[in-house]
């Protein structure tokens, strides 16, 4: 008989049936009616063309057929129970591998990822660092963090980590013409170049100037007065992006992390 037409149902109705010798019991243990676990096994016999059992006055007798067959059967189902538990190992592993950008990892990122592993000790995370494109197919990736308009990636699910806006930032009584420092996320800027948001960000907490960037990103900054806020924010359509292949958010530790991250936003 081919595996995709393997009666598993029924064959676990003659299992409990077998080990009681008894249909009400088997049906008890299966929380299904004595009628229903009869059908089974007769559905069962008619598949296999074999009788199973022998029905006395006032119990079931095991066939030769049935006692030849229950060890190998028993056996299959442990092996089945072994495969599930090591597929629910697999994806209970405590380590979680996230992709982002570098500066959201160092503004961002990386405080909420401590303040997590407090209630979840045994987590245990890899980072790394990308510039813009991420490949799932070329990495093992449970989660990755990205900047810009809705994923249209198929196969990609995402999740907005919060409603963003831009907003311009500097030291504190930093004047509001002063010059605007380049990234690559704002190359309108005249002052200083630097290679990403965070830079941009330190930069300006350090008199540069005045960097134009992510709320999100420069929200630690703000709350402990490295920077101020200089002028009117503007919003965006853009925003962080948590991101996973669709079947990945079935996995709890992809799901707890996320809502995490979002109830922090």
């Amino acid at each position: 008989m081919k595996r995709t037409h393997l009666p598993l149902n029924a064959l676990r109705v003659f299992d409990a049936a077998a080990r009681h010798l008894s249909f009400t019991k088997a049906a008890d243990e299966l929380a299904v009616t004595p009628a229903a676990v009869g059908q089974q096994i007769r559905a069962l016999e008619d598949t296999l063309g074999v009788v199973l059992f022998r029905r006395m006055t006032r119990n079931l007798e095991l066939t030769p057929e049935a006692e030849r067959g229950l060890p190998a059967l028993r056996a299959g189902f442990l092996q089945l129970e072994e495969s599930v538990r090591i597929l629910q190992d697999a994806q209970g592993s405590k380590v979680l591998t996230i992709a982002a950008p570098r500066d959201f990892m160092a503004k961002y990122l990386a405080a909420r990822l401590a303040a997590y592993a407090q209630d979840h000790a045994d987590t245990r995370f890899i980072v790394a660092a990308h510039d813009g494109g991420v490949d799932f197919t070329q990495a093992n990736l449970d989660l990755a963090v990205v900047y810009g308009g809705e994923p249209t990636e198929e196969g990609i699910h995402g999740r907005t980590l919060a409603a963003e806006a831009l907003v311009c930032v500097g030291a504190p009584g930093t004047a509001a013409d002063a010059p605007r420092i380049v990234h690559p996320a704002d190359l309108g800027g005249s002052g200083l170049t630097v290679g990403d948001a965070g830079l941009a960000l330190d930069a300006a907490a350090l008199g540069f100037g005045v960097a134009r960037v992510p709320r999100t990103l420069a929200a630690a900054d703000l709350a402990g007065g490295r920077v101020v806020e200089i002028g009117e924010a503007a919003q965006t359509s853009d925003a962080y992006w948590l991101l996973a292949p669709t079947p990945q958010w079935r996995q709890a530790k992809v799901r707890a992390l996320v809502e995490f991250l979002l109830a922090g936003a």
